[in-house]
């Protein structure tokens, strides 16, 4: 029998993913939370085989807890299972130790299927997300302009993301400028949006 933990914040998800997975006779869901940072408490409380983890949860996000998980409880493996299915955070689930990354709109079997290709070592990444990170490859960003965009994403003015970054204006202005040219993009804005897209604001 694999034991299972589902780490997602919407309950809804949470309750039918359970429901699905708990039809196949040898896998049982022991655990669930809506928090990143209960994810290793939990799996080591219950003895969990594997946790499907969302990305964008409470706490911390699933990609910094497949981390946790492999740091401090390397006996569960992590599944990553998110509607946010974007390429720049497949690289980051594997660089932090996930074994696999699939989108919730997975059929069951094949999720199922996922869930024991992981828990006997392997890696599964669903198809098209490993065609489309391979394409865009790793972010083009340092740490800094992703800090930027970050907070540009909230829509503050250029004194905002300087205030909140601990910057000058100006740097601010050339940060967004150099953003915006590795991004391809036009605006500010088309530069958040498709830094977004392709995942690469996740710290």
């Amino acid at each position: 029998m694999i034991r299972l933990l589902l780490a997602d914040d919407q309950a809804l998800v949470r309750g039918a993913l359970a429901a699905l997975l708990d039809l196949e006779p040898d896998l049982r869901v022991v655990a669930q939370v809506g928090r990143g940072d209960e994810v290793v408490d939990a799996a080591r409380a219950h003895h969990a085989d594997v946790a499907l983890l969302d990305v964008e949860m409470p706490g911390i996000d699933g990609i910094a807890a497949a981390a946790a998980l492999k740091n401090q409880y390397p006996a569960c493996r992590s599944l990553i299972v998110t509607t946010f299915g974007r390429p720049g955070y497949v690289r980051h689930a594997l660089d932090a130790g996930a074994s696999g990354f699939v989108v919730k709109d997975t059929p069951a079997d094949q999720l199922a299927d996922a869930v024991r290709r992981v828990n006997q070592g392997l890696r599964v990444i669903d198809p098209e997300l490993a065609v489309e990170s391979l394409a865009v490859g790793h972010s083009p960003l340092t740490d800094r302009e992703r800090d930027v965009l970050v907070v540009a994403a909230t829509g503050g003015t250029v004194a905002d993301i300087a205030r909140e970054t601990f910057l000058s204006e100006g740097t601010v202005r050339n940060y967004l400028s150099a953003a915006m040219g590795k991004t391809g993009a036009r605006t500010r804005a088309e530069a958040v949006r498709l830094a977004q897209e392709y995942g690469w604001l996740l710290g």
